[in-house]
Parts: C-alpha cells; sequence; structure tokens
C-alpha cells in the first residue's frame, strides 16, 4: 500500500483521470472529494463489500428479495370468488 501525507485542498492523481482532493479535516475525520470519469464507480469501502457480497446480508434488506404471491394463491375476496 503507498501512503502519502496530503494537507487540506491537496491532492493525489490516480491513472491520469482520478483526483482526489481533501476537502477538510476535522479532528480524527477527513472528508475526501473524489473526481472521477461517469463509467468509474465509486464507493465507501463498506458499500462496496455489501455490492459484492463479502458482508452478511441485512435482514431488513431481505423483504425486498421475496418473489410477489402468484394471483392463482391469493385469497378470495368477501364474495368468495376469486379475482381475475
Amino acid at each position: 500500500m503507498l501512503v502519502l501525507s496530503r494537507k487540506k485542498d491537496e491532492s493525489v492523481v490516480i491513472n491520469n483521470d482520478i483526483r482526489i482532493v481533501v476537502v477538510e479535516i476535522r479532528g480524527d475525520k477527513v472528508r475526501l472529494g473524489v473526481e472521477a470519469p461517469k463509467e468509474v464507480p465509486v464507493h465507501r469501502s463498506e458499500v462496496y463489500e455489501a455490492i459484492n457480497g463479502n458482508e452478511p446480508e441485512n435482514p431488513s434488506t431481505l423483504v425486498n428479495n421475496v418473489p410477489a404471491i402468484p394471483e392463482s394463491c391469493k385469497p378470495a375476496d368477501s364474495s368468495g370468488l376469486v379475482p381475475d
């Protein structure tokens, strides 16, 4: 791993078209700005790991993966007839 020191408003250039800028330093937090072509995905590491399946799924997101109930399995309406 390459380790660099940068001050506020200083930057690092990667591959001629990606620029990482130190936007703000406050206590133990550093805010970075990323300038990159639109086709280059940029994610925080925890988001990247979640996208690539390297992190256990959050149970609250599993609801979105449940398939819809087929019409043939839905209950009849109050008249006793199955909707068509």
